[in-house]
């Protein structure tokens, strides 16, 4: 490997995450605290609002509860996301390399027992917390904050472009990195697909020293098996991708790696190069050639799912209008030209062509599936509408925020083509939506027999409430809002983590 690492590369991101403040301990590990003016330091709309960090690690008990929780949800609710702290001058931060703080509901027998919210602790986020980091250090340490699923009895925190995941007990509590029994090395990713009639765990991993990214395949018994590598020499950032029964997809978006940013200190030295054709690979899953086709530039974010269609590859997905910057315009986050919506792009590998279609241009993000049906056709679709989302990325100069913009959890019926739209007041900023089956063997069931389960701002109390709406009720009243202590910043991904 070159000298590219995430630490000369990112600017040791925790590094920069965690510069220039003096964390305080209130009881201990479990309450952390943070000053509240360098956590929230302004000036930024990903530092203000629903986005501003917390400033403590909370625990609370016997949380209280508007309508019943379902007796048959027994689990953990968890959820990842940036959590800055420490930083004096946001204007050199952003806000998706803060160190990831992992937010959690436990629910059983029809209660909601606890909430949590923990610090990932990296190397950098421990020592800044006064508390001992155990065992060597990774070489991309790397406190994740994009991601956190269940694997195998494990709850893994996960990061693209480096790092190794963290894996977390079940209280949230870091444990360590997590190197998949030994057989992981080089990079993994923020967003993995779990292959649940095959047991299998996919990944695509990329990072900036490679000429490549990689294809990585955990098999049954917990271990990396294959890894292929996927020619890519643009060093393009492949945040999610696309898996069938039979096919890998992966995008290559004109967001490029830019060396000279890198050397010059940005703290994402990633850029939008017009001169990089957009294009989509298809791969047989077992590993082999990647076809390439050429499609309309645009960003794209995220994959609600995708299946074989005959000889075509169906993929559903949310992308942004060309061109966006991942590394902001002076706003400490990204910024967007426009709002994502959900296309449909259906690859026709007989006749070498991809057909890209519009299926709602509603501004909407963080699309998730039944996550039984990942790699299989799907009919349901769960996403998320939250205003002060969309108008923190619309911050490009000569495009204002769109004020009118409301929040809301969508479901998406893609077999007929029509929608129905749970609408939150204004200030109510949604997160991701996470669809629960109502039974543990929800693959008998049918497709939407479950819950959509999001953290919610209650602007009311100012914090969030977890609620739980029926998936076959979706525009009713939530089943139940579970009211939390604290705020949940809007963050990144999260998963249901069923008791065993």
């Amino acid at each position: 490997m070159t000298g590219h690492t995430r630490r000369n590369v990112l600017r040791g991101t925790a590094a920069i995450a965690l510069a220039g403040g003096t964390m305080a301990l209130g009881g201990g590990p479990a309450a952390a605290t943070v000053p509240a003016a360098s956590a929230a330091p302004g000036g930024s709309p990903f530092y203000e609002g629903v986005f501003a960090p917390v400033t403590e690690e909370l625990t609370a008990f016997s949380l209280p509860v508007t309508g019943r929780i379902p007796r048959g949800l027994n689990g953990r609710y968890l959820r990842n996301g940036p959590n800055a702290f420490g930083i004096e001058d946001p204007r050199a931060h952003h806000w998706m390399i803060g160190p990831g703080m992992v937010h959690g509901v436990r629910l059983r027998n029809g209660r909601a027992e606890w909430y949590r919210n923990r610090w990932v602790r990296s190397a950098a986020v421990a020592g800044k917390l006064g508390e001992t980091y155990p065992g060597p250090v990774p070489e991309d340490d790397f406190a994740c904050n994009t991601h956190v699923i269940p694997y195998k009895g494990r709850i893994l925190a996960t990061q693209e472009s480096g790092p190794l995941p963290y894996e977390l007990d079940g209280e949230l509590n870091t444990v360590r990195p997590y190197d998949f029994r030994g057989t992981l090395s080089g990079a993994f990713a923020a967003h993995t697909k779990y292959d649940a009639h095959a047991d299998e765990l996919h990944a695509i991993a990329y990072y900036p020293a490679w000429d490549h990214v990689r294809h990585i395949v955990v098999d049954r018994t917990g271990k990396v098996t294959r890894t292929t590598r996927i020619p890519m020499p643009a060093g393009s950032m492949v945040h999610d991708f696309g898996l069938t029964e039979r096919h890998v997809v992966v995008i290559d978006i004109p967001v490029s790696f830019d060396p000279e940013a890198a050397r010059s200190g940005a703290p994402v030295p990633y850029v939008w190069d017009d001169h990089h054709a957009a294009r989509v690979g298809v791969m047989p899953r077992e590993g082999g050639p990647v076809r390439w086709f050429e499609v309309d530039p645009v960003f794209y974010s995220h994959t609600l799912n995708a299946y074989d269609e005959g000889a075509a590859v169906v993929m559903d997905l949310t992308t942004y209008p060309a061109p966006f910057f991942v590394a902001g315009r002076d706003s400490g986050g990204p910024a967007a030209t426009g709002t994502p919506a959900l296309d449909r792009w259906t690859i026709d590998l007989e006749h070498g062509r991809v057909h890209q279609r519009r299926i709602d241009d509603r501004p909407q993000e963080f699309p998730r599936v039944n996550e039984a049906r990942v790699s299989r056709r799907h009919r349901y679709g769960y996403s998320a509408a939250a205003a002060d989302f969309f108008a923190a990325y619309e911050t490009v100069d000569g495009v204002p925020p769109d004020k009118a913009f409301s929040s809301a959890l969508i479901k998406q019926d893609l077999l007929r083509g029509t929608s129905e739209v749970h609408r939150l007041p204004k200030a109510a900023a949604a997160g991701e939506a996470v669809f629960v089956p109502r039974d543990a063997d929800g693959h008998k069931a049918a497709e939407d027999d479950g819950y959509a389960l999001a953290y919610v701002h209650n602007p009311e109390r100012g914090a969030s409430d977890l609620v739980i709406l029926a998936a076959q009720d979706f525009t009713g009243e939530p089943v139940a809002r579970i009211h939390l202590p604290g705020l949940v910043p809007l963050g990144f991904h999260g998963s249901w983590v069923p008791d065993a």
